[in-house]
Formats: structure tokens, sequence, C-alpha cells
């Protein structure tokens, strides 16, 4: 399975941008596929995934109502609305082919098995 990230720029404030994901080599019934991002001297950290199963998808507290996560075993989009300044980071993309989305699956990036490369997203005025 590979991965491959794309979309990022520099945005301001209130502004928009969407990521894509293409994925290739991918296909299986069961699997999630997460979207994640890593700030300066930070860790990283999950911001949404969806289910393969009924495309369910989660978001951590911090961008719900903003970002709205689709699209298939193909491409996936990361649509973020209203960004903020802490939004800033390189922003990756991954597949966990053994869960489905869910809260406590995104918590832990050791559950993801293929990464892309990573998208820069710098959120500034």
């Amino acid at each position: 399975v590979q991965l491959q990230a794309s979309g990022g720029g520099l945005v301001q404030p209130g502004g928009s941008l969407r990521l894509s994901c293409s994925i290739s080599g991918l296909f299986l019934d069961y699997y999630a596929v997460g979207w994640f991002r890593q700030a300066p001297g930070k860790e990283r950290e999950g911001v949404s995934c969806m289910s393969s199963t009924d495309g369910s998808t989660y978001y951590v507290a911090s961008v719900k109502g903003r970002f709205t996560m689709s699209g298939d075993n193909v491409e996936v989009y990361l649509q973020m609305n209203n960004l903020k300044p802490e939004d800033t980071a390189v922003y990756y993309c991954a597949t966990d082919i053994e869960r489905i989305c869910s809260a406590k699956q995104l918590g832990s990036v050791y559950n993801y098995d293929y990464w892309g490369q990573g998208t820069e997203v710098t959120v500034s005025s």
C-alpha cells in the first residue's frame, strides 16, 4: 500500500484548504484511513479517520465542525475550513489495515501501518 498526500500550502486565518491522499494497492474491505498532523516540537496527533465499512468518520474535538473527511480506497480528502494558526503542521495520511475508525483507534499512531510523506500546512497572516 502506498499513500501520497498533497494540497498543503500557506493560508490566512479563516481560510480553507483541501488536502488529498492518493492511495494505491489497497484492496481490503476492512480498514481505516486517517489524517494526522505534527506541529514543530510536538508529537504526531490524529485529526480524523474514516472507516471502509460504512464511510463513518471521527474527528478530534479541536477540528470538529471545521474539517470534513471524505473519499474511498483510491482517494481521500480532508476539507479544512476556518483554519487557525494552531492548525499549522505537517499533515499525513495513513491506513490501518486491522481496525476501522474510532476514537480509540485514532488515538495511537502505532495502529497505522502505511504512511504518506506528508504535506505542510501553514496558517498565518
